[in-house]
């Protein structure tokens, strides 16, 4: 058995190794795409055998699943740091802006991560965590009536699409001289027209005034 700093070395060397691996992947993946990618290729990149690498990932479907729970635990633990408010609307904004800034400060992450050969996989369960979440806001604001869509599945849908949007062509034209308000303006203008207004709570004011 071995002793305490031994150990912890070789934890370290083995952290080591899957990081280097995992960034090796991630730069093939988004150079050449998945149906291009091969593990000869990324031993060629990352200077680690074949055997090695199929010792700390399993196989090819393995080793881009890890890479894919990583990378999207990041964005999901951004995520999670927004605060949960009584009011499903703010909360929705908020998650939407953390979306967007996740996205311009790792945009490889982004990349990776919404690339059409990523969805093929099974998504992670930090993803479905923040998935819940939104539903979650979703659902609260159409039992109350106030999704104007009558849809809570499609509102998400159309979210979704705006914040990537907005993330992939701030990536694609960072010379653009991009207004500074642009992303929230969007943001609240999607949800005004999907949102109805609070209606104002009077009932209860005029009830104990009496």
């Amino acid at each position: 058995m071995g002793s305490p700093s031994f150990e912890r070395r070789r934890s370290e060397q083995r952290a080591q190794v899957r990081r280097a691996i995992l960034d090796a992947t991630e730069a093939l993946l988004l150079e050449e795409g998945e149906e291009r990618f091969s593990i000869r290729r990324l031993v060629e990149r990352c200077g680690y055998t074949a055997p090695t690498i199929y010792h700390h990932f399993g196989d090819k479907e393995g080793l881009i699943a890890t890479l894919l729970d990583e990378r999207f635990e990041r964005l999901a633990q951004q995520l999670k740091r927004v605060p949960r408010s009584g009011d499903p609307v703010g909360y929705l904004r908020a998650m939407g802006r953390a979306f967007v800034r996740f996205g311009l400060r790792n945009p490889t992450h982004h990349r990776l991560l919404f690339a059409p050969r990523a969805q093929q996989h099974a998504p992670p369960r930090s993803a479905l965590e923040v998935q819940e979440m939104l539903e979650q806001a979703w659902t609260e604001l159409w039992e109350e009536g106030r999704l104007q869509s009558g849809d809570a599945a499609a509102a998400g849908q159309a979210l979704f699409c705006l914040l990537y949007g907005l993330t992939d062509r701030r990536l694609a034209r960072p010379e653009h001289d991009w207004s500074k308000t642009g992303i929230e303006d969007a943001i609240d203008a999607l949800l005004r027209g999907l949102v109805a207004p609070e209606p104002a709570k009077t009932g209860r004011r005029r009830k104990e005034g009496t």
